[in-house]
């Protein structure tokens, strides 16, 4: 009631801003668009995930530990290092911080996979929540990137179509690509945020099936190489 309320008195709608929803269900028909949502779901979707299965995966492998003491901890990581996230590709670029820190994620699961309870070996919590912490970090740099990434491409898209047009055609190509790249930038959202069902499904599915959480991992593991090859092929490669 006092975010409404707030929202209601306080918030400005900018009238130029206005788009009906035929003009932003475009988006659908970009290739782009459903790109972005993938590589979304490996930023935003991980963190809400990860936000979200952390304190069952603690206490279903290491039962000693109270998860309630440490759940916090990621999400707040996370949230700083989308700051500096948002900084360092305004700098180097969205795409190639985008490519980099799927590369930091794959790592870091791999370390976490290294610290997990297997048979005799009891496992580190220690470790395990130190590679998450390194997890939760990666997730906020990559919501800054990809956030990024987003209106650059969609303007890119317009200016190209648009050389060489008369002035009138240049400027009606920016104001449709910030339409577009806004309609985008909550669809990936929204898209994204099933994260956070998918990843502690995937945990309790993996150890229904196998005993461990192995499973799902290595299959997260085997998503963020996907993202880094679409990350590279359509926006980071030269040219």
């Amino acid at each position: 009631v006092a975010s409404t309320l707030v929202a209601w008195f306080g918030m400005n709608d900018l009238a130029s801003a206005k788009a009906s929803f035929a003009e932003q269900a475009v988006i659908f028909k970009r290739k782009h668009n459903w790109l972005m949502c993938w590589l979304y779901v490996g930023t935003f979707g991980s963190f809400i995930g990860y936000s979200a299965g952390f304190p069952l995966l603690t206490s279903t492998l290491f039962p000693q530990v109270n998860p309630l003491q440490y759940a916090f901890v990621g999400p707040l990581v996370s949230a700083l290092a989308r700051v500096a996230g948002g900084f360092v590709s305004d700098k180097l670029g969205g795409a190639r911080v985008t490519v980099w820190t799927f590369a930091a994620m794959i790592g870091a699961v791999v370390g976490v996979l290294h610290f997990l309870p297997h048979g005799a070996d009891p496992g580190s919590f220690a470790g395990f929540f130190g590679m998450f912490l390194v997890l939760f970090a990666c997730t906020g740099v990559g919501n800054a990137s990809t956030f990024r990434m987003i209106p650059v491409i969609f303007l890119t898209l317009h200016q190209r179509a648009a050389k060489g047009q008369s002035e009138g055609a240049q400027a009606q190509a920016v104001a449709s690509a910030n339409k577009e790249a806004a309609a985008v930038l909550g669809f990936t959202s929204a898209i994204a945020a099933y994260g956070a069902f998918f990843i502690p499904k995937s945990y309790g599915t993996s150890i229904a099936l196998t005993g461990s959480a192995d499973a799902a991992l290595w299959c997260f593991i085997g998503f963020y190489v996907t993202c880094i090859t679409v990350t590279w092929w359509f926006y980071a490669r030269k040219g």
